[in-house]
């Protein structure tokens, strides 16, 4: 049966269950609550990335005041694992330095493609998304709302 099914191309047993694994409870819980969903009226700066391979996309919208982000909102168009991405930021974002969000989108990299560390506090909720390092191809998704807050953050500065 197992060589029927993947003639037709499904994935293995072993693929599917560890897909199950990935799609946690907490990281559905994560994505059906992401906070600060929608759009600023008067951003200082607003910021949309895309994943060319899978088509999520993330815009996000955001005011600095004293150097820290004070007013934020995200408009998310992902899978699971992207919003489940995007609803950690979303926990960790208001206070944070455009130097703390670059941080964090270095250290979430790090912790996916390179086996690194999860983020440290604030940020410390990516480690949900652990189990997605094995599953490159969902990477991009997982990376867009901390890298376009980033990039905003430091528009905004500018």
């Amino acid at each position: 049966m197992a060589y029927i099914l993947s003639r037709l191309g499904a994935p293995e047993v072993s693929e599917t269950s560890d897909l199950i694994k990935l799609y946690s409870t907490r990281i559905l819980a994560l994505a059906a609550e992401i906070p600060h969903l929608g759009r600023l009226e008067t951003p200082q700066a607003s910021v949309k990335k895309r994943s060319p391979l899978c088509g999520s996309t993330v815009t996000v919208d955001l005011s600095l005041k004293d150097g820290r982000v004070a007013d934020f909102a995200q408009e998310v168009k992902a899978c699971a694992l992207g919003q489940a991405s995007a609803a950690v930021l979303g926990e960790a974002v208001i206070g944070r330095t455009p130097e703390e969000l670059e941080a964090a989108a270095s250290a979430l990299e790090s912790m996916l493609k390179q086996d690194g560390p999860v983020p440290p506090a604030p940020f410390d909720g990516y480690e949900a998304l652990l189990p997605a390092r094995e599953f490159k191809n969902r990477h991009a998704s997982i990376l867009l709302s901390v890298q376009a807050a980033a990039e905003a953050a430091r528009q905004a500065a500018a």
